[in-house]
């Protein structure tokens, strides 16, 4: 069962933050707090030496947009929606599974100080587990899936690559779900979703679920980990 997060803007606590703390049946709590150690992606994506954009879909955006936050080089990680129309892409009706948005994050990027390479491993090292189908921890639909969405060809290129180079790895006993998805068009989230680990470090569902994957990059890139976040 999937628990709604948040309400017309507002935190809800008492029942929900007891249950947020529950893994569903099937789901492993310890799912979320260890790291996968795998290689880096032998394709690199040819990246021109100016800002670029990436978004990646990992399940809830709260954490995918915390743990990218802290990576150094990084200029910006919204909350929003990605797959499907504008008119639609409101958290009460992606929430409801009625749209075949997911929930992702929109990534601005400086590939002179951070590359697209080390983010898909980062992404797949601490963010999201890809052999979960629709499903990230508590969270269940379609709208919860993991994908990785390029906005170049070499980042494509270098995406499909390295879910190659993982599965013939066999970084994971189970297969990798995770797509490759065309970018169509990126719907940020409302305000409240934005920065919502920085300005919530307490909340019930950040500190089970999502605290552990900044730990973790610290952890596991402290090379790219930066202390401070950026916003929006």
């Amino acid at each position: 069962m999937t628990f709604p997060r948040v309400f017309s803007g507002l935190v809800i606590a008492g029942a929900f933050a007891a249950a947020v703390l529950v893994a569903p049946m099937g789901v492993s709590p310890l799912a979320a707090e260890e790291p996968k150690i795998i290689p880096a992606p032998k394709l690199k994506a040819s990246e021109p030496a100016k800002q670029q954009i990436a978004i990646f879909a990992g399940g809830c955006f709260w954490g995918v947009e915390g743990v990218f936050s802290h990576i150094k080089g990084v200029k910006s990680a919204v909350s929003g929606y990605h797959g499907d129309a504008k008119a639609n892409a409101t958290y009460d009706k992606v929430s409801s599974g009625a749209t075949r948005h997911a929930e992702a994050v929109r990534i601005v990027y400086d590939p002179a100080v951070v590359s697209y390479g080390e983010l898909l491993q980062v992404f797949f090292s601490v963010v999201a587990d890809p052999t979960t189908l629709n499903r990230q921890g508590p969270d269940t639909g379609a709208h919860y899936r993991t994908a990785l969405v390029p906005t170049t060809k070499a980042q494509a290129q270098a995406a499909s690559a390295y879910i190659i180079q993982l599965e013939q790895a066999g970084a994971w006993k189970k297969r990798i779900v995770t797509k490759v998805e065309p970018f169509k068009a990126f719907y940020p989230a409302e305000t409240y979703h934005q920065d919502f680990m920085f300005k919530n470090p307490t909340h019930p569902y950040i500190l089970r679920w999502d605290k552990v994957k900044v730990d973790n990059l610290k952890r596991t890139f402290p090379a790219i980990y930066a202390a401070k976040p950026v916003r929006g």
